[in-house]
């Protein structure tokens, strides 16, 4: 896995494990969500300066974000996880079923 590959995994790890969407992450960057989302499809690299907000925006060391998915989202402080449970506030709702009342 490329270091790219390897942030990119580690801030989509980071986004599930907190409940946060794209828009919320640029917004803390100060950036548009479209900008997260060509960082994220590979379109446009991350940066070390864009590395140095996104972990600061988590609470985790830098390093931590490099080093890959499963050490980002080890570092993150507990207050910043997602509760077991939780739903992020970007899930859609369950289909509804057949014969249900529309």
């Amino acid at each position: 896995m490329s270091l790219d590959e390897r942030v990119r995994a580690a801030v989509a790890a980071l986004l599930h494990a907190t409940g946060e969407s794209q828009t919320d992450l640029a917004a803390a960057l100060g950036v548009g969500q479209a900008q997260v989302s060509r960082r994220q499809s590979g379109i446009t690299a991350w940066s070390l300066t864009d590395c140095d907000a996104v972990a600061a925006h988590y609470g985790i060391d830098v390093l931590e974000l490099l080093a890959g998915p499963t050490r980002a989202v080890e570092a993150l402080p507990r207050e910043r996880r997602r509760a077991p449970g939780r739903h992020s506030r970007t899930a859609r709702p369950a289909a509804v079923g057949e014969g249900a009342a529309r």
